[in-house]
């Protein structure tokens, strides 16, 4: 068994984090998170999200927080963008990369962004040719890839054809969203074993949920099959408005507790990053479900 000798964490906390929460952070909160965050090592931050602010009135104030990002010369900011119109907004603030969603499963592809996968993937075209045409790298977040909260499971042929299908627009990498959490190792070897023969390891991320704690060895799966980039929620914070009873992405320093005890680099501060989701708690207002955080200081190696 070979593991990768480093690992990337995109931290997702800012945006898909706080999209499902009750409580609505300030922009000013929301700042002072994403500076805490930007000074852990992290080198990706998905901050922000051009969305209708009627469907997610937690990320209303995108424009506002974009205009608040700190400098970090070591940190890639990446806007969330369903469409031209959010494309427009992260060109006028001059994100380096964006973020485009696109579902494996057509109920929830019709629920979240009210077309057809097949539309959505007409439309993922046209957003991924402007925004390469104006030099901004292009992310996909592809959801339900193993479970669909309406339709039940995924075929993992059918995952691998809109990866190919991706691939051939020219994004930067594409994440592999467990949406509900109900994946298990097998299943990621499954897709794994797919995609790895059409897709090098460097250009898919894994993005698990953690609703039936499974995010970490499906984590540990991926990274035996050597992919070596996957999605972190500070603090486990999160969940999916279109998925109920979901919870959230696996949480960013339950990442780096296992990366670290493996002995893969990450550049990460493992203490700074107790510091930004325990900020992002006390602001929230109830505990997180990161086992870290769960964890005494005395008891934490250092």
């Amino acid at each position: 068994m070979t593991l990768p000798r480093t690992a990337r964490i995109v931290e997702v906390g800012p945006r898909s984090g706080l999209q499902n929460e009750n409580y609505v952070l300030t922009t000013e909160d929301k700042a002072a998170f994403i500076r805490l965050l930007s000074a852990t090592g992290l080198q990706d931050i998905e901050a922000v999200a051009f969305l209708n602010p009627r469907i997610v009135p937690q990320l209303a104030d995108a424009d506002e927080l974009a205009a608040q990002l700190p400098q970090a010369s070591r940190v890639r900011y990446t806007a969330h963008v369903p469409d031209m119109d959010g494309l427009a907004h992260a060109m006028e603030f001059g994100f380096p990369r964006i973020s485009i969603p696109l579902s494996a499963s057509e109920t929830y592809s019709r629920k979240t962004v009210h077309m057809s996968v097949g539309e959505s993937l007409t439309a993922l075209r046209s957003i991924a040719g402007r925004a390469i045409h104006e030099g901004i790298a292009i992310r996909v977040s592809v959801s339900t890839c193993f479970v669909c909260p309406y339709e039940g499971p995924v075929a993992p042929e059918k995952v691998a054809e809109l990866a190919l299908a991706m691939l051939s627009v020219g994004v930067e990498e594409i994440s592999i969203g467990d949406t509900i959490g109900a994946a298990t190792p097998r299943d990621i070897e499954t897709l794994l074993n797919l995609l790895l023969v059409r897709i090098p390891a460097g250009l898919l991320a894994m993005n698990f949920h953690d609703t039936y704690g499974m995010a970490i060895a499906n984590t540990y799966q991926a990274l035996q099959m050597g992919v070596g980039i996957f999605d972190g929620s500070a603090g486990g914070i999160g969940s999916c408005p279109f998925a109920p009873g979901a919870a959230g992405n696996v949480a960013t320093e339950d990442l780096l507790f296992l990366f670290q005890r493996l002995g893969i680099e990450t550049g990460i501060s493992l203490n700074l990053m107790r510091r930004a989701s325990r900020f992002a708690g006390a602001i929230l207002g109830h505990p997180l479900p990161s086992h870290v955080l769960k964890t005494a200081t005395a008891q934490e190696p250092s």
